[in-house]
């Protein structure tokens, strides 16, 4: 609303207040998958001392002279093997803009005008900054910030909040605001998970002999030093399993995207696929219950870098599951989450 604000005198010009901000939060895209919109993303996304946490002396030279030398055309051709033409964007990009068109919907059904709900991308555009200011300025004095992360990292939640922090810093009148925790256990997101492996297996003539729940790995080190991402990608497993009635034979828990030297989480999917198929598991399916939406990790890396993997190991049917992404259960479940942490405000 606009209006003046109380007790202040006639002449004072119309303040806009009184809504709830809800902005959900992504990793973030390039703006196009040539070289320079490509290399501005990985500089801004390698240089985040909570993905990469060496010393600036030590990694900035590394980075700048060499990996930024090369890595925005591998990178690039990666994602113009997924990039949606037609809309002239990443599939992330058009999903995340789906998901916040739905959210949009389902928060008008529950609350009526008075919360607004927007999107933006700890790397890339639409910026965390931009999205803040747009929020105060159309008269948002509360902002529930919602990392679209299940599992809590700190090389996911936690960087997005910094963002989150960092743009408040620079707003005169700052709003109240609360970040969304992780709700991997939230019975509401279980269901839904469970739900699209349902569908996906009930959709196959032959079941596959093991589900592998492949999750964003990170080194083994963040784990020792306090990170609780590995023990709740277990729980998340498990949740899932027991969901589903399964025994344990039947999931698999695995991490994938390792990156530099360093001792990643394991197993590594893309070496524990060639290994189940070497084992006799010519069927499987992979889920990535640690992704709200698909992006490049599962469209590219597990639909082509681990499924060749698999194959060349002698593995004979892939299916892929996708992740939740605008599905009407997962929308419904980010809801009741959000209404959760909306308690109070509303």
């Amino acid at each position: 609303m606009t209006q003046a604000l109380p007790h202040a005198p006639a002449d004072h010009p119309p303040v806009k207040f009184g809504k709830i901000g809800v902005l959900l939060a992504n990793l973030g895209t390039p703006d196009d998958y040539s070289y320079w919109p490509m290399r501005r993303y990985l500089n801004e996304f390698l240089s985040d001392k909570r993905v990469i946490d060496y010393p600036a002396w030590k990694w900035q030279p590394i980075l700048q002279a060499i990996i930024l030398t090369k890595r925005p055309f591998s990178s690039g051709a990666a994602y113009k093997s997924i990039w949606n033409h037609d809309k002239g964007e990443s599939p992330l990009m058009t999903i995340t803009k789906d998901q916040t068109a739905k959210m949009v919907a389902e928060m008008q059904a529950r609350h009526g005008d008075r919360v607004m709900v927007d999107f933006c991308m700890r790397y890339g555009n639409p910026s965390t900054k931009s999205k803040v200011r747009a929020m105060v300025e159309a008269g948002c004095d509360k902002i529930l910030f919602v990392p679209l992360y299940p599992q809590y990292a700190g090389a996911t939640s936690a960087t997005a909040n910094d963002q989150f922090f960092r743009a408040l810093m620079e707003e005169a009148w700052q709003p109240s605001v609360r970040t969304l925790p992780a709700y991997f256990d939230h019975p509401s997101y279980v269901e839904a998970l469970a739900g699209s492996v349902e569908k996906a297996y009930a959709a196959m003539e032959e079941k596959p002999d093991i589900l592998v729940a492949s999750y964003h790995g990170m080194p083994e080190r963040y784990l020792m030093q306090g990170d609780p991402y590995h023990c709740q990608c277990q729980k998340t497993t498990r949740l899932l399993r027991e969901r589903l009635g399964w025994d344990k034979s039947q999931i698999v828990t695995t991490f994938q995207s390792k990156f530099g030297p360093e001792e990643w989480l394991k197993p590594y999917t893309v070496e524990e696929v060639a290994r189940l198929a070497e084992a006799g598991k010519k069927r499987i399916a992979v889920i990535a219950p640690a992704f709200s939406a698909d992006c490049i990790e599962t469209l590219e890396e597990i639909n082509e870098e681990i499924k060749e993997s698999f194959e060349e190991a002698g593995g004979e049917e892939f299916t892929y599951i996708p992740c939740l992404n605008d599905e009407a259960a997962h929308i419904s479940a980010l809801a009741d989450v959000i209404d959760v942490n909306l308690s109070g405000w509303i």
